[in-house]
């Protein structure tokens, strides 16, 4: 009897093969069997995702900061020389300037405050039936933060004049956590330029829950603070004096830091001519005045050089005259065409110099 060969070979690859093969066949007939996994539909809704950490964005800031370094070093150079200016010059000046500059501030904001309602509401506390009180009290605190005192790093919550409420509820957000994360990213951004912080800081108010209905006043008040931290002279770098385009909200940083230098650039440009305007006519008003005795035409003079308007009232609050002899010294320098009125009007009229 002839023997049966072995179903098993010496090659080990082919039995194999085959094995896989009859598997594969059977596996079609399985249809009962569900597909490949790759193959099912994805309809389940996305999972929870970790959200970046707030210092993530500075990555973005760092760049552009990087790309306008050229422009940023010139925007600081003129700020440099607006410092210097005024470290040197009259106490009056800086005030001057907080004075434009918060106005300026109101109607970037939308409250609108003019000029000559901000100088009778911060002098004399006096305001109209048209008035907002809430918007006088806004650009009235602009005005206190830019003429000096502690900045927003030493306590951000006493800069604002915001606190939490003692009968807050557990559930509520509280000011001091959205301010801790502000000031957390702006800590890790301590390398930067203040100027690029300050930009940073300004565009970050907002995502950081630090608005109030949309007023922006405290993140241009802010900003302006921070960008002039390492100075002597200037409390604040001046934002909106020569428009507000720099503090539109729009674009990546890297557009955003190029329209703040070029605000920036353009309100420090403004605040110049303005400081030059204000020593030209310093010199000649005191020339020119140098005949008038008493004490009344110096502290006047003081007055119109501190304050971009002045009214009669205001300026007897102020110097402390009479009532006659202000009105009789502004009558004069009005008829030498130092000051000149502008509010066309025989009641509530205001001055202010003739460049």
């Amino acid at each position: 009897m002839k023997p049966q060969a072995s179903a098993l070979t010496d090659d080990f690859d082919d039995p194999l093969i085959t094995i896989e093969e009859d598997e594969e066949t059977h596996e079609e007939d399985l249809w009962f069997l569900p597909g490949p996994l790759e193959e099912e539909p994805d309809d389940l809704p996305p999972g929870p995702r970790a959200e970046p950490p707030d210092t993530a964005v500075i990555e973005d800031w760092a760049k552009a900061e990087s790309v306008h370094a050229a422009r940023l070093a010139r925007v600081s150079g003129r700020l440099g020389a607006l410092d210097d200016r005024l470290l040197r010059g009259p106490e009056g000046w800086r005030h001057r300037l907080a004075l434009i500059e918060a106005a300026n501030l109101s109607w970037f904001a939308g409250d609108r405050v003019s000029s000559d309602r901000l100088a009778l509401w911060i002098s004399m506390r006096l305001s109209g039936a048209q008035d907002d009180p809430n918007a006088l009290a806004r650009v009235g605190w602009a005005v206190r933060r830019l003429t000096g005192g502690p900045g927003p790093k030493a306590d951000l919550a006493a800069f604002l004049d915001r606190r939490d409420p003692e009968n807050i509820e557990d559930s509520a957000e509280r000011f001091e956590d959205r301010a801790g994360g502000w000031l957390e990213v702006m800590t890790a951004a301590a390398e930067f330029h203040p100027i690029t912080r300050a930009c940073m800081g300004f565009h970050l108010w907002s995502l950081a829950g630090l608005g109030q209905h949309g007023d922006q006043i405290e993140a241009a008040v802010t900003a302006s603070r921070i960008a002039a931290c390492d100075g002597s002279g200037a409390v604040f770098a001046p934002l909106a004096m020569g428009g507000a385009g720099g503090l539109r909200v729009s674009g990546l940083p890297t557009e955003r830091l190029a329209r703040w230098l070029d605000g920036m650039n353009s309100a420090i440009l403004t605040a110049m001519r303005h400081l030059d305007g204000t020593q030209t006519w310093s010199v000649r008003a005191e020339g020119a005045m140098s005949q008038l005795s008493g004490r009344t035409p110096a502290a006047l003079r003081s007055v119109l050089t501190e304050w971009p308007l002045v009214s009669a009232p205001m300026a007897e609050a102020l110097t402390g005259a009479s009532r006659a002899a202000v009105q009789r010294n502004l009558a004069w320098m009005e008829e030498r065409g130092l000051i000149r009125e502008v509010t066309q009007q025989g009641r509530f009229r205001m001055w202010r110099i003739k460049d």
